[in-house]
Parts: structure tokens; sequence; C-alpha cells
């Protein structure tokens, strides 16, 4: 593809993600066009059609994946059906924007990993926290030295009353690959590790708990409840990651929870020098000058296009020019291993090994 051609996207899934996408990717007509959209339930792919400009509603996952008119597929589907499509797309020449998290397990992003290396296209997962305005901020300050060596961080996300689709395929550990942690936990475990640097995490402890979803309390409003469906998650998780350098990385997520919150993802990045805080869409910069403690507010510009929007123009301008997204197929991998091992480790009550055998 030529720098002066227009990236021509095929989406499947027009679902409540899909659409999240198309919004955004249909306002950098200059860029590229979704040319095509798929989905289960043919209707949502027309109605997202209709509303988005999209030419052509396609019958199947594979047919769409195959036309030699789509360039990079936008995968915004359940969570088990990630690593299939995401190969058979990559296996098609086509570049790949992935839907968090990238697999269902570390098993499935195992099989994506090594379908990514034997595949010149571009796979980038969709975690947006990292294009947020003040998390960006944040990480000009840690990638200068200003808040020094990164010891430790303390990371999370609490819903008081936030279950999506109870009964759906959110709730069903068979299609979603878990609850809360999986869900929005990846985020912030994604986001907090980017901060730190990338450390390489070797071991975990952690615990899960299903207080509310057996219940069918803490419901929330993403999403349709199916009552006649099953929820077998979990509704919150906490977990101590340590990495390979020394230092450790809390996190603490939940759906559901009776405490005083105010719903707003949160990260707490500690360093030699200074350290840095952010919540929703405000941070500070903290450190210690002539014996006092300092701060300085951080803050997202009121005319800010939005970390969707920064995200879009990052995958396109990585296929333009052929370089690997700050979101890449490894930082997914690791993503999915340390789940996995949070949720083993709640299983078996031990502390749990990474295991960063890649070929396995």
């Amino acid at each position: 593809m030529t720098t002066g051609n227009k990236i021509r996207i095929g989406l499947i899934g027009a679902g409540n993600i899909g659409n999240v996408h198309a919004s955004e990717f249909s306002k950098l007509g200059e860029e590229c066009v979704i040319t095509a959209v798929t989905d289960l339930d043919l209707s949502r792919a027309e109605k997202a059609a209709k509303q988005y400009g999209i030419e052509h509603v396609i019958a199947s996952n594979e047919e769409l994946i195959n036309r030699s008119d789509i360039d990079a597929i936008i995968i915004g589907v359940p969570n088990q059906f990630h690593a299939p499509l995401a190969v058979q797309a990559l296996e098609a020449g086509k570049h790949v924007l992935l839907e968090k998290p990238m697999g269902i397990n570390s098993e499935a992003a195992r099989e994506i990993l090594k379908a990514s290396e034997a595949s010149d296209r571009v796979l980038m997962v969709a975690h947006q926290m990292r294009w947020e305005s003040v998390a960006m901020q944040i990480k000009e300050q840690i990638d200068r030295g200003e808040l020094g060596k990164i010891y430790s961080a303390k990371t999370g996300w609490f819903r008081r009353k936030g279950i999506p689709g109870w009964g759906t395929w959110f709730t069903q550990m068979d299609q979603s690959g878990g609850g809360p942690l999986i869900d929005i936990g990846v985020h912030m475990l994604d986001l907090a590790l980017y901060l730190m640097g990338n450390p390489k995490p070797v071991s975990v402890f952690g615990s899960t708990y299903a207080e509310f979803g057996p219940k069918r309390k803490g419901i929330g409003t993403w999403g349709t409840p199916d009552w006649d469906g099953t929820y077998d998650v979990e509704d919150l998780a906490t977990a101590l990651i340590k990495m390979e350098d020394g230092s450790t990385l809390s996190l603490e997520v939940s759906w559901a929870v009776h405490m005083d919150t105010d719903n707003s993802p949160f990260i707490h990045v500690m360093g030699s020098e200074g350290g840095a805080s952010y919540r929703g869409s405000e941070g500070k910069l903290l450190t210690e000058k002539f014996d006092r403690p300092i701060e300085s507010t951080l803050s997202r510009a009121e005319n800010d296009e939005g970390e969707r929007a920064r995200l879009s123009r990052h995958f396109l301008a990585c296929i333009r020019d052929g370089k690997q997204p700050i979101t890449s197929v490894l930082s997914g991998f690791t993503n999915n291993l340390v789940l996995d091992a949070i949720y083993e480790s709640s299983r078996t009550g031990n502390e749990v090994k990474l295991n960063w055998n890649l070929n396995e």
C-alpha cells in the first residue's frame, strides 16, 4: 500500500464496541474507509452500515476476511473468538486491530503471537487508556526521568454496581475468560506496566471473589441481561505482581462492591525521585523539594480529541509506516500471562511463577 491511498477496513462485530470503532474511524475519512461490516446478527450489521455509510454488509467472518478490497480488520466480538479471528486475518494478509483482552487466556494469546511472528502485518491491541491525555503526560515525565526509578505501582478500578450483561457472554467463563479482572482489570494492568517501563512480570499472588453476581446483585447498565443465562465469573479480584527487576504492582478491580467509590480507574506510580497519581481525567505529579511536598496538577485539555481518536490514528500510522504499535502483540501476551496467573493463584492459594516459554 502506498502512503497516499486510503486504508480499507473491515469491521467484525457491530455491537457496542464495534460501533465505537465505527464511529471513530468514520471520522478519519481522509485516511481510511470502512468498506464492509459483518455480525452474527446481520440486522445489527445493516444498522451500522446505514449509520456509518459502510458499503458492504457481509454474511460471514470468513467472507469478510478474505475480501481483496480490505487491508485491515477490526475485531470487536466476544473474547472467545479473538484468537481464531485474529489468526485467520493475519494468515489472510490483513492488519488487525483487536479488542482487549488479546486472548481469552494465555494459550489463545500465544496462538496470536505465533501468527503475528509469521506475518508482516500489524497487530494492535485496543488498549485505549494508554492514549488518555493525562496518562500520556505522566508517561512523558517518566520517560524524561523526572520520577527516577519506578519501584512500585498501585492500580485499580472499582465499580460499585456495574456487572455487565448478566447471563450473557460477559458473565460466562468459557466465553469471556473471567469477570472484571479480564474485562476492566486488563486495562489497568496494561497501563500500569506501560508507565512502569514494561518490566517483565515473573510471579503473581492473587485472589478472586464472586459475592454479587451469583445473587443477581450489582447489575450495571452495560449490556442487556439474559436471566436464563449463567454467572460463573468473579466480581472482584486483587493481586500483587512482582517483576524481574524487583518492582511490584498491586492490582484491584471490581464490577460490584460495597465500597465508597467514584467508579473511576486509578493508578499511583511510585519512583525514587517523584510519583504520579491518575484518576479519571485528572492527575498529579508529586515530589519533594526543600523538605516540602510539591504537587503539580495534570488535566485534559478542553479541546482534547480523546483517547479513542488517538488510538485509531496510531493504528493507521503503524500500517502506513510499517511500525510496531505501542500496544503490541507481546504486550497483549504479557497481559494474558499475568491474568491467567492471578486466576490460577486464586484457585490454588499459592504464588504462581509465570511461564514465558513462547514455543509451547
